[in-house]
């Protein structure tokens, strides 16, 4: 069985890691206020017995848990939900439009995730995904809120890394469940000089337009914080946000140029290794590539196909 790895955090959240590909990766959040509790983001379903342990441990009922919240319905992110919704008698799954017919029918997800991945592997990520009652989902509408034993939740979508994401603010802690749209920073990019944000521009919506106004729409909320999935609460600084706009930018210029995907992915890995130089990295080069690695890949993959869809425009 896996090891239930938690964070306690400030205004009643719990960080609880999703124990996927590695300890680090990937996390989500349980958000308690006045003995109701939302879960923010889902794991896999290999993350559902982690969060039953926890409540267990907590003295929570099953029936306490009244929201199930994932940012979009990639499956790091929502691979839990049907296992979740199934825990969780009284809960009301919260999706984005766009994404509310995969939860339901999570076919399309499965399948497109098996030609990546495979069976086996597929498997050992994310295990069996289970359709959700379509009579228990709400999609949430740009700028609607939803109350949480009187703790406000708003919705705001934000496009640029999927069609189908959105962020959620909650004005108690002055922070936002940011998804994938203030991109990712893991333990291993926290140095002397500040946290190195890195982008995630992975396929296939990846759009730098919406993505760079997305930035500027959570900023204008004067955010305290931000509740990364990957990984973990994060001080929000204007200076961070601007760094990572000031990347999309320079990624849309290196893919602009002819490359293959190696060249385009030592492109990207230069420029990071670069900002992370700055920021105080002392680790030797080819440490700091390596914890670029799988997400860099992506990143390639979704710039080449932006690149593809402006040409075909």
């Amino acid at each position: 069985m896996n090891e239930l790895i938690y964070q306690s955090l400030d205004y009643s959240i719990t960080c609880i890691d999703a124990v996927y590909v590695q300890k680090g990766i990937a996390c989500f959040y349980l958000v308690e206020e006045a003995g109701e509790y939302a879960v923010l983001e889902t794991g896999t379903t290999h993350s559902v017995p982690l969060l039953k342990q926890l409540l267990v441990e907590r003295n929570i009922a099953p029936e306490q848990v009244r929201y199930v919240i994932p940012t979009h319905v990639h499956l790091d992110h929502a691979g839990g939900a049907g296992a979740m919704m199934a825990a969780f008698p009284h809960a009301q799954l919260l999706i984005h439009p766009r994404g509310a017919r995969h939860m339901a029918e999570p076919g399309r997800l499965i399948a497109a995730a098996k030609a990546v991945y495979g069976d086996e592997v597929f498997r050992e990520l994310y295990g069996e995904i289970k359709a959700v009652d379509p009579g228990r989902i709400r999609s949430m509408l740009d700028g609607e809120t939803v109350s949480l034993a009187g703790r406000q939740l708003e919705f705001r979508h934000t496009r640029g890394h999927a069609e189908h994401h959105f962020c959620v603010w909650d004005a108690t802690s002055k922070g936002w469940f940011s998804g994938d749209m203030f991109g990712v920073s893991y333990s291993w990019f926290r140095f002397p000089g500040g946290d190195f944000v890195l982008p995630s521009t992975t396929p296939s919506q990846f759009d730098p337009d919406t993505y760079l106004a997305s930035l500027e729409l959570l900023g204008s909320y004067k955010p305290q914080r931000m509740y990364l999935t990957h990984y973990g609460e994060l001080e929000y600084s204007l200076a961070k946000a601007q760094r990572l706009a000031q990347q999309i930018e320079a990624y849309c210029k290196f893919a602009a140029v002819e490359a293959d995907a190696i060249e385009l992915q030592q492109r990207l890995g230069d420029s990071a290794v670069h900002l992370m130089r700055q920021l105080g990295a002392s680790n030797d080069e080819s440490e700091l590539r390596s914890y670029l690695g799988f997400d860099m890949q992506l990143n390639v993959q979704g710039l080449q196909a932006w690149q593809c869809r402006v040409a075909a425009n």
